[in-house]
């Protein structure tokens, strides 16, 4: 009987190809039975646009609202460097009037002067100004990055879901067609007085639980769509597919030159490190407002016997405002933008090493499912299905391998997901450029 066992494991190994025929990225072996044909429905019906991730990120790129409105914030960065890199403009003064005689041999007449102020830019101050502008435009320009990046992970995350929930429904749709090919054998051998009636019983309930499963897993996957056009932008189409791998093994360089990058290159720690530049030389800025300021005047004064001309310096002497208010802000704005600093570095840092850790788990993880459980599982199942031909097992031990192979293969395309949000995240975090 035994031989007849290995005879019959044999045959529906041969009959049945792997499961990775059914997509490739679930698991490398299938189930003994055949799953039932696609709907002629399904066939018929008119065929969708395919997204690579690639593709997908470039649309996102190109049309996402979130990136124009980082875009115009940048604009208006720019602009306030023009604004700092301006000169004063001058003050220009006119008077006209009529002088009266109060004395004799004194002449009536019209009077008028006209007064010219040009107030002199500090060069100390002008440069401090300018470099407190230029940092703040460089933090817009790291937020911008940072955004830019931070969207690009949560595509790449909702990417990869969609090819999760994919898997899943190919997954239950194998299931539900061995479902109802075990209820149809079993119905048979019931019919026949081979096995008892609550075998039928234990096939319908099966049967029930797959159809579920495929319904809800066609549902997660209208879910995955959603969300993945929301974020890549309305230019994507309603009704899409993906194109690409759930099992590919991404590389993650080693944790001490992640670190490295990320110190050297993170956006939301560049734009920290300019923030901090920016409060100092604001700080200076408002210690150089405490000199006085200069500015030159040339006036002419006109009636009809005289004409004067006036060329003198206006200086504005900082007595009773010594700015004590704004170089306090100055001080304690650079004391937080320090903090922050040093918050997000450390913030950072340790995300990054949670984020290394997962991606450790999930690849011991998926090693394990590919190279061994999968495997024990599917030949135990193909055994269990052998006997249960032979007359060697009831229903009950067939039904029961058949689940732990479906909760190993789910699981493995659970930990294979894992896989890719860990790397994702890794990249984030590195923010390569």
């Amino acid at each position: 009987m035994i031989s007849k066992i290995c005879v019959a494991v044999a045959l529906s190994a041969a009959v049945f190809p792997g499961f990775a025929a059914s997509g490739g990225d679930v698991v490398p072996g299938r189930p003994a039975l055949a799953p039932a044909a696609a709907p002629a429905a399904a066939a018929a019906a008119a065929p969708v646009a395919a997204f690579s991730l690639a593709a997908l990120r470039d649309m996102a790129r190109a049309t996402h609202p979130s990136l124009a409105a980082a875009d115009a914030y940048v604009e208006a960065g720019q602009a306030q460097l023009t604004t700092a890199a301006a000169y004063p403009n001058p003050d220009v003064e006119f008077l006209a009037g009529r002088s009266q005689a109060r004395l004799p041999g004194a002449v009536d007449g019209s009077v008028r002067s006209l007064a010219l102020t040009q107030r002199l830019d500090n060069p100390w101050q002008r440069e401090a100004r300018l470099d407190a502008a230029r940092f703040g435009l460089e933090a817009r320009e790291a937020e911008r990055r940072g955004l830019r990046n931070d969207l690009l992970a949560r595509l790449d995350q909702r990417f990869f879901d969609m090819l999760r929930r994919q898997a899943e429904l190919r997954a239950s749709q194998e299931d539900l067609g061995i479902a109802e090919q075990i209820r149809s054998k079993v119905a048979v051998r019931v019919n026949t007085g081979e096995s008892p009636r609550y075998e039928l019983i234990k096939a319908d309930t099966e049967l029930l639980n797959a159809q579920k499963a495929a319904e809800s897993a066609g549902l997660r996957i209208a879910q995955a769509r959603a969300a993945l056009r929301t974020v890549v932008g309305p230019s994507l189409p309603a009704d899409f597919q993906v194109e690409g791998s759930l099992a590919r093994n991404p590389v993650v360089p080693s944790l001490d030159e992640l670190r490295a990058d990320l110190l050297a290159r993170n956006p939301e720690l560049l734009r920290s490190r300019a923030d901090v530049r920016r409060a100092e030389r604001q700080l200076d800025l408002e210690r150089l407002r405490r000199q006085p300021e200069v500015a030159l005047k040339v006036a002419e004064e006109q009636d009809r016997e005289l004409r004067d001309t006036r060329l003198g310096v206006v200086v504005n002497v900082p007595i009773w405002d010594r700015r004590k208010g704004p170089v306090a802000e100055a001080t304690a704005l650079l004391s937080r933008s320090r903090s922050e600093e040093a918050s997000q570095q450390l913030m950072l840092v340790q995300a990054l090493e949670g984020a290394y850790r997962e991606y450790e788990i999930a690849r011991t993880q998926v090693n394990a499912l590919e190279n061994g459980i999968l495997r024990e599982a599917e030949s135990t199942m193909k055994v269990a299905e052998a006997a249960y031909r032979f007359g060697e097992r009831g229903i009950l031990e067939y039904l029961d391998a058949q689940r732990v192979f479906r909760a190993a293969r789910n699981e493995l395309i659970a930990a294979r997901y894992a896989l890719q949000l860990a790397a994702i995240e890794i990249e984030r975090l590195r923010a390569p450029q």
